[in-house]
């Protein structure tokens, strides 16, 4: 069987509201984008950094990693992804089956969670990968920043919302966890890279911007989405806040 190749793009903004510069912040001597870029180099031979900043390429390119500038105009990460795909797989003069998406703020993301990504293209049917983890906190559950899916017998997603789902009619909400598996959706995905270049010229649908989840977008187009169960929690960094509390973890 073939297995396909990949490449790992870390799409990072120097512009964020709640904390501007947050790729450049400092963790225990090194960048976040470059503990970033260690992680995922640890699951994958190729790694790139998709930046509209000129800091952040430097800062890159000072630590020997590589680096590709994108357009400023982007609304998503998954355009910005893309726009870094074509742009390194051009200059490399070689393509790739699978380009995953690391988010630029999880410092802490797991060679085990990229592994488990890459498996989930072994099933030719994957067009989309995505992590889940199992949650038996009611404050979790009810939480709509926290997204929850629900999938089928082979692991494919049927849907994602902000909504607890499913709802359980007949049992109070604090002991939901008893009577069903409940999965969060941690955002990060992996795209066969034909998948990548379909889904960025597609419309906003009707279902993501009722729930304001990307996601949607691609499911009610009819892609499938691979699920990959992860023990681990995503650990993001958007404010100062946070960097202060994985300062004082042991996540380091």
């Amino acid at each position: 069987m073939h297995m396909p190749s990949f490449i790992g793009i870390i799409p990072a903004r120097y512009a964020s509201s709640r904390f501007p510069g947050k790729p450049l912040a400092d963790i225990k001597g090194k960048t976040m984008i470059q503990r970033v870029y260690e992680r995922a180099g640890e699951s994958l031979e190729h790694v790139v950094v998709a930046t509209d900043d000129t800091r952040i390429e430097k800062a890159v390119l000072d630590f020997g990693g590589k680096a590709v500038m994108t357009s400023p105009n982007h609304k998503s990460g998954t355009d910005r992804c893309f726009e870094a795909y074509t742009r390194y797989a051009g200059l490399l003069g070689s393509s790739f089956d699978v380009v995953i998406n690391i988010q630029g703020d999880e410092p802490f993301v797991r060679k085990e969670q990229i592994e488990d990504l890459k498996a989930c293209f072994a099933d030719g049917a994957t067009h989309i990968a995505t992590l889940i983890r199992l949650v038996g906190e009611e404050a979790v559950i009810l939480d709509p920043n926290r997204p929850k899916v629900v999938t089928d017998n082979q692991g494919f997603a049927l849907y994602f919302s902000r909504s607890p789902v499913p709802y359980l009619r007949d049992a109070e909400t604090g002991s939901w966890h008893l009577f069903h598996k409940f999965y969060q959706h941690l955002g990060m995905y992996a795209y066969r890279s034909d998948v990548l270049a379909e889904i960025t010229r597609l419309p906003i649908a009707r279902l993501e911007k009722a729930e304001s989840l990307e996601q949607l977008r691609w499911l009610e187009n009819g892609y499938r989405i691979k699920t990959a169960e992860t023990l681990f929690e995503s650990f993001g960094i958007d404010t100062p806040e946070d960097l202060k509390k994985a300062l004082e973890s042991d996540l380091i």
